[in-house]
């Protein structure tokens, strides 16, 4: 039998669709971390549909499947629903000026990236004015998590939990490039160096292999925003000099906007 809205008109099967994968979602939401079982029975859904949704909603980034139990939870990108447009339009309109700013000092290109969905997503860049880029058009894009600084500090500075939910889902998505990185004590040594440094690097021609980077965190009040990065040849600088001649006006920009969104 076909259901009816307000007006009478009968309910698509997509809107019906939405409906369903919006409760799941909130319950999900509401109780921290459920079995899809529990939300089947608690929001009278068939169970096989229940899987569906939270397969489409896992493949959106909204939801994560433990990887040890049968448990899903939502991930950050859900949680910062509500403010999380907001926030990144003030992260790039802190990042702005201060790009400006070091852009002729620095000369190689600078990005800012925030995470979304296993994924660093450039969202200010200096590409397009620096002489010494050789990319274009880099707004927008999707950068590997493992395979570039900005991912491997987001990973370093962000909290367990979220680390976790974060390699689930790249353990799901099972990227051949990935699979080297996911390795225990690689991930451990590269969190300890990360940490200690308060840099992350990429410089071993894992990703994009003419160019190496350097990645500084933005943290504000303890939560982690994003990350600002410096990309430059690998033929024309060391990692080690790239460390020594940039790391202080990375962690300098860093700081300003945390300064910047904190007023």
């Amino acid at each position: 039998m076909t259901k009816s809205g307000d007006d009478g008109k009968p309910k698509s099967g997509a809107v019906r669709s939405l409906a369903r994968g919006l409760a799941v979602l909130h319950y999900v939401n509401k109780m921290g971390e459920v079995r899809p079982g529990e939300i089947a029975k608690a929001i009278n859904i068939p169970r096989p549909t229940v899987y569906r949704l939270l397969e489409t909603l896992e493949e959106l980034g909204y939801v994560a499947f433990s990887a040890t139990s049968s448990y899903v939870r939502v991930t950050r990108f859900a949680a910062a629903l509500g403010d999380g447009h907001a926030l990144t339009t003030e992260i790039c309109a802190a990042a702005g000026p201060l790009f400006a700013e070091y852009s002729n000092r620095l000369v190689w290109p600078l990005d800012l990236t925030v995470y979304n969905n296993a994924a660093m997503i450039i969202q200010e860049t200096t590409h397009g004015r620096s002489p010494l880029s050789i990319d274009r058009g880099m707004t927008g894009v999707r950068l590997p998590v493992l395979r570039t600084s900005a991912g491997r500090a987001y990973l370093s500075f962000c909290p367990d939990q979220e680390r976790e939910l974060i390699l689930d889902h790249i353990r799901r998505l099972d990227v051949s490039e990935d699979q080297p990185f996911l390795e225990e004590r690689w991930l451990d040594r590269l969190i300890a160096e990360t940490r200690a440094r308060g840099i992350a690097v990429r410089d071993a021609g894992e990703f994009r292999p003419q160019t190496a980077s350097i990645a500084a965190p933005i943290l504000l009040d303890g939560d982690l925003l994003g990350c600002v990065s410096l990309i430059w040849i690998r033929s024309a600088m060391d990692t080690a000099r790239a460390l020594e001649e940039f790391s202080s006006p990375l962690l300098e920009i860093a700081g300003k906007m945390e300064r910047a969104l904190s007023g």
